[in-house]
């Protein structure tokens, strides 16, 4: 199905682009809302805050939590992007589990540092969720994604929550893959679930080095478990 959500994804997305760029869409005035522009492309409203997310990413548009979206330039950035044929190229997606380690490593240690109250409560909120729906398809990537974000945002880093917002984004077939291929295997869900928890744990913990070393493990665990691991250079593959 999310293999289904994101060719979706990527169609509604470059439909929008081109609207923006033809004046459709004009610079300085709001995207509809999600749920008019679900309707209008007979899509969910994951598959629109998908299409936000890229469109965001790409600088085609600014959203603010609870404004909507608006339109700021009609031209995508020609900045840095991760390929769209991820799903299909082992090799790329494994280059991007890899920097995914090096960054979410960094920002484990750095949320470690600088959580506050609300910052945990967001981790713990996202953590409750996930184990509620461990064996859904749909929620349970929802809620693992929602985890990595909060990380994210516990850093204080604007740059590190975007960056990771949009490498989450373009991963999210990866983390299906990943969780899908845990459910068949017994016990192996829970496991998951417990690398998210040492992660949580040492943040809470103030602990950087140790909060950096679970995160890396889990998507260590991540890549092996898509077997990707055999695609990394030596220097990488270590616990």
């Amino acid at each position: 199905m999310l293999t289904k959500s994101l060719t979706l994804t990527e169609q509604v997305a470059r439909q929008i682009a081109t609207d923006i760029a033809d004046g459709v869409h004009a610079v300085g005035v709001k995207l509809p809302p999600g749920r008019v522009l679900a309707e209008q492309y007979g899509v969910s409203a994951a598959v629109i805050r998908e299409v936000t997310e890229r469109l965001r990413a790409q600088g085609l548009i600014q959203s603010r939590q609870g404004s909507g979206s608006t339109v700021i330039s009609r031209t995508g950035a020609q900045g840095f992007q991760v390929s769209s044929g991820l799903a299909v190229d082992r090799d790329k997606l494994a280059d991007v589990y890899e920097l995914r380690m090096e960054l979410e490593g960094g920002a484990a240690a750095l949320a470690a540092v600088r959580r506050n109250a609300a910052d945990l409560s967001a981790m713990a909120q996202a953590l409750a969720d996930l184990e509620a729906h461990l064996e859904h398809p749909e929620q349970g990537v929802e809620h693992d994604i929602a985890f990595h974000v909060a990380i994210a945002t516990a850093t204080h880093n604007r740059t590190y929550q975007d960056l990771l917002q949009y490498l989450n984004l373009q991963l999210r077939l990866a983390v299906s893959t990943a969780r899908s291929n845990s459910r068949l295997q017994d016990g192996l869900t829970a496991a998951v679930h417990q690398e998210h928890v040492a992660v949580f744990e040492a943040i809470r913990a103030r602990n950087p080095e140790r909060a950096r070393q679970a995160a890396v493990r889990h998507l260590q665990q991540a890549a092996s478990r898509l077997q990707l691991d055999s695609l990394f250079p030596a220097a990488t593959q270590t616990s």
